[in-house]
């Protein structure tokens, strides 16, 4: 009984706008104590780093606690000992699917538990950049932003990359070398793309872009020790959202993991796109296995739960609710209709923050990079 009360609670929207508040509000104060850690840039680059790791492990780890403690997902590993034994302690690139709409929460938890969630670095696109909280909280982190037009993004990109060559904190480099996330369109169209390049066409995933990651390991060579391959994928077909999340659904999700050390990837850069195409053939593969089995080949792991996402919720949550119930009550007591329509706006424009933060998240928001690719075909 009283765990139904609790799923019950989970489900209200008075919770679900507690919970936003609490991410917004501590994510602009994260991101303006960041603005001004810049003055630490010239004096001190690698302290500039560590904080800045700290203080979006101190965001971040606010969805990753909504996923593992809120909604009770369980995220199993499938790969073996040795691999594990290296998790955390070495600099490394992850070649992640785009499959589904919290791809990127099931990675982040894996950063998590690893204690690598602070320093891990995306390729993303440029848009975000502007999206406050994700892209500028990227930023700061030195995040590489690109158009995904590579005679424009080439420098940049390379530039940006070479400046993480000496990255004090162990660094994991999370790519979804699809570019965009699957959906039969896509998927459609990606397989006009590999026809048209006489390449075998894919079930379970699109065609991989291996121009990122051809170059990240150019630029990164003797920095990162290894490439992980991960696959994931839901338990009983489940396609979770980030909504479902905040309704506290609890998901199973599975992640096979390979490692590859870099010195068994080949230098040349059309090889190294071959061996991409090939691991992605693998992937297909992997995900072929669990449609058929229900799991991924390989002994199971299952990384502890840490409490520090819990334990930093709850200090922002401390520091920010308490005024915020104090004003709302004062906003009422005191009957006046003008501070009251205003408050109420206010919760409307959150409402609106906060579902647009999602939206950057669903499924049907992507790249258009098919379509371009069949007009260049053309």
């Amino acid at each position: 009984m009283i765990m139904g009360f609790i799923a019950y609670l989970k489900t209200q929207f008075i919770l679900h706008l507690l919970i936003s508040f609490v991410f917004i509000v501590s994510g602009l104060i994260i991101n303006f104590i960041q603005l001004c850690t810049l003055v630490f840039w010239p004096i001190n680059k690698q302290l500039y780093r560590r904080v800045n790791c700290r203080l979006s492990y101190s965001l971040w780890s606010q969805l990753v606690m909504l996923l593992e403690w809120w909604s009770g997902t369980e995220c199993t590993l499938f790969t073996d000992k040795a691999t594990v034994d290296k998790f955390g302690k070495e600099h490394a690139i992850v070649i992640l699917n785009h499959n589904f709409e919290i791809d990127f929460l099931c990675g982040w938890t894996i950063c998590e538990r690893f204690g690598v969630l602070g320093s891990s670095k995306v390729l993303a696109k440029q848009e975000l950049l502007k999206v406050p909280l994700i892209g500028w909280t990227w930023y700061f982190l030195e995040i590489v932003f690109c158009k995904r037009k590579w005679e424009e993004d080439r420098d940049k990109v390379i530039k940006g990359l070479q400046n993480l060559s000496d990255y004090p904190e162990c660094m994991w480099i999370l790519l979804y070398c699809e570019g965009t996330r699957f959906t039969e369109k896509k998927h459609q169209i990606s397989m006009q793309v590999a026809e048209s390049k006489c390449l075998p066409k894919l079930k379970y995933h699109l065609l991989p872009r291996t121009k990122g990651f051809t170059t990240t390991m150019q630029c990164l060579k003797g920095t990162v020790s290894a490439v992980y391959d991960v696959t994931l994928n839901f338990k009983d077909k489940k396609n979770p959202s980030l909504l479902g999340i905040l309704y506290g659904k609890k998901y199973e999700a599975d992640m096979s993991v390979r490692r590859f050390p870099v010195e068994d990837i080949p230098e040349d850069e059309k090889e190294c796109a071959n061996w991409l195409h090939k691991l992605y053939q693998e992937k297909d593969a992997l995900q072929e296995d669990y449609e058929n089995e229900g799991c991924f080949p390989g002994a199971q792991y299952k990384p502890p739960r840490r409490p520090w996402t819990v334990l930093n919720f709850l200090f922002w949550a401390t520091v920010l609710l308490s005024p915020l119930i104090n004003f709302a009550a004062g906003v009422f007591v005191s009957g006046s209709p003008l501070l009251i329509i205003g408050f109420i706006l206010f919760i409307g424009i959150a409402c609106f923050a906060v579902r647009r933060l999602i939206g950057v998240t669903e499924i049907e928001k992507g790249s258009s990079y098919g379509n371009q690719e069949v007009k260049k075909k053309n």
